[in-house]
């Protein structure tokens, strides 16, 4: 990255961790942890969205809407998410594909499914071969975000449904008899009420998101978790201008440190909406 780092084995030992640091590799490590920031920022949001609608949907009187919301807090919750974060990025990669299949190229013929393989014209591909890499980790990235989305959004509706059901029910019966409809009495009653119940749930909902953001990695995303083997493991003058022992545990470290502030910043935080919500509106 400097001048003075084009030739690493004549550098004194703070020169040469300073370029050490400041290499290629590392300035992707610093982007990572930028990632994980933006997947929180949006996945957590979004997550509540979601959840909400759901919950909404879990509560609702039309039988339909409660089938499906209730059908997906189950079938999320039932399910390691692991298990979901693999399935959710090819299903997602696939359902992509297979839409613009069928807008980029009606008139092919051959089979989409041969077999145990997935076949659609070279227009539909998501993202095209040709296309650069910061392209492809984009796209990824957004897989990811969806996928977070739809998992925790399902955390948060069942936290929601219950605090909407923990609301007491002669609050709902005061505002009826007060003239107020179902949509008033949902807005200005239930849901300012439901808050109160919902934040400790939720709370507990955004720290396991928190720690699992490390399952980019899975996603075949260069995370944080990815960069730190890669950078920890040991190095030899023959690989590398950079060797070094094994170095992981203090990447590692790193990551730990990393996480504790996040989780005493998330608590803060945590704390001063329980206390806003608690002194009513």
């Amino acid at each position: 990255m400097f001048a003075v780092c084009s030739n690493p084995n004549v550098l004194a030992d703070i020169l040469w961790y300073v370029c050490y640091l400041s290499n290629g590799k590392h300035i992707s490590f610093y982007i990572a942890f930028a990632k994980v920031i933006g997947l929180l920022v949006v996945a957590g949001p979004t997550s509540l969205l979601l959840g909400f609608i759901a919950a909404q949907a879990a509560n609702s009187k039309i039988f339909l809407a409660n089938c499906l919301g209730n059908f997906f807090i189950l079938l999320v919750r039932g399910i390691p998410d692991i298990a979901w974060f693999l399935f959710f990025v090819i299903a997602l990669d696939q359902a992509f594909e297979l839409f613009r299949h069928y807008v980029l190229c009606p008139d092919w013929q051959a089979q989409i499914r041969q077999g145990s393989n997935f076949i659609v014209c070279g227009e539909a591909k998501l993202p095209q071969g040709s296309a650069p890499d910061w392209i492809h980790e984009i796209y990824a990235f957004i897989l990811a975000i969806i996928t977070f989305s739809i998992i925790f959004g399902a955390f948060c509706a069942n936290v929601i449904k219950g605090a909407m059901e923990a609301v007491p029910k002669n609050q709902l019966e005061t505002g009826a008899a007060f003239g107020m409809d179902e949509r008033q009495i949902f807005w200005r009653i239930l849901v300012p009420q439901m808050w109160r119940y919902a934040i400790p749930g939720l709370a507990n909902v955004w720290m396991i998101l928190i720690k699992a953001t490390p399952l980019l990695f899975l996603l075949g995303i260069e995370d944080i978790v990815y960069w730190a083997r890669e950078l920890g493991g040991t190095k030899t003058p023959r690989f590398t201008s950079y060797p070094h022992g094994d170095w992981r545990i203090w990447y590692f470290l790193i990551l730990i440190v990393f996480y504790l502030i996040l989780t005493q910043v998330s608590e803060f935080f945590v704390k001063k909406i329980s206390a806003r919500f608690s002194s009513g509106f």
